[in-house]
């Protein structure tokens, strides 16, 4: 029998399990990898009212990634909320002295879906460190107008896929919603079309398919198709039901 491989996503705690390491751990799961997790937040929310969030001690998230790493081999790992881009820095950091050729997926949560701010600085030159660091970043267009706010959106794109790939989510976008774009560090683009019209709006998604991506990589599918079949699950738990919770492995 095939081993699965080893994921792990360092997240938040969502106790309606939509979004967050529980949402992560239900999708790698799905698609044949096994999930491993990483606290960094214990939040007080469901599907539809966000209350609070309390941020696990950078030592503490440290001595979990540890445990794991004495344990397992780990090559692939998505990092959704952090405290702030100090905090992540470490994080990633730490995961590279563990395994200085491991892949990170950082999905960049700012702010969840009702407007509650995770992060609590914007230093952008810190973020630019991280770029240099991780595999790809997969931001919504909420999430990349924030990020360098002195810079539009296609000067935006190109100051970051020139240090890492970008996923561009077009789940917020004023028109053309729910088309994708993938910027190589090469300089190529994809343009990744919506298949399934039969959807309803889903918390958590933006950590359903950035985990997704993840598991696809870890599976050794190249980056494209990853994203071509990440978007293609996400999908599909968009259009399981229409309530805000999607249901997975269908």
């Amino acid at each position: 029998m095939k081993q699965h491989p080893n994921i792990l996503t360092i997240a938040g705690f969502d106790p309606s399990s939509g979004a967050g390491l529980t949402a992560d751990i239900k999708t790698i799961e799905a698609l044949n990898g096994y999930g491993l997790a990483v606290c960094t937040a214990n939040t007080i929310q469901n599907d539809l009212e966000f209350k609070s969030c309390h941020w696990v001690d950078i030592g503490v998230i440290k001595n979990q990634i540890e445990v794991l790493f004495d344990r397992f081999s780990i090559d692939y790992v998505k990092i959704g909320i952090v405290q702030n881009w100090g905090v992540l820095n470490e994080i990633i950091d730490f995961l590279l002295e563990k395994n200085n050729k491991i892949k990170i997926v950082l999905d960049p949560v700012l702010r969840s879906s009702s407007d509650f701010e995770f992060h609590d600085d914007s230093g952008e030159n810190e973020f630019d460190q991280i770029l240099k660091k991780i595999y790809l970043l997969t931001p919504n267009y909420q999430e990349i107008e924030s990020l360098y706010v002195d810079k539009t959106i296609n000067e935006t794109i190109k100051h970051i896929s020139e240090k890492a790939h970008l996923f561009l989510k077009g789940g917020h976008r004023k028109k053309d919603i729910g088309k994708d774009e993938l910027f190589t560090q090469l300089g190529k683009q994809y343009v990744l079309n919506p298949k399934n019209h039969n959807i309803s709006e889903k918390h958590g998604s933006g950590c359903i398919l950035s985990s997704a991506i993840t598991t696809y990589l870890a599976l050794g599918f190249s980056l494209l198709k990853a994203c071509y079949r990440g978007k293609r699950y996400t999908e599909k738990v968009l259009s399981s039901n229409t309530s805000l919770l999607g249901y997975h492995g269908i």
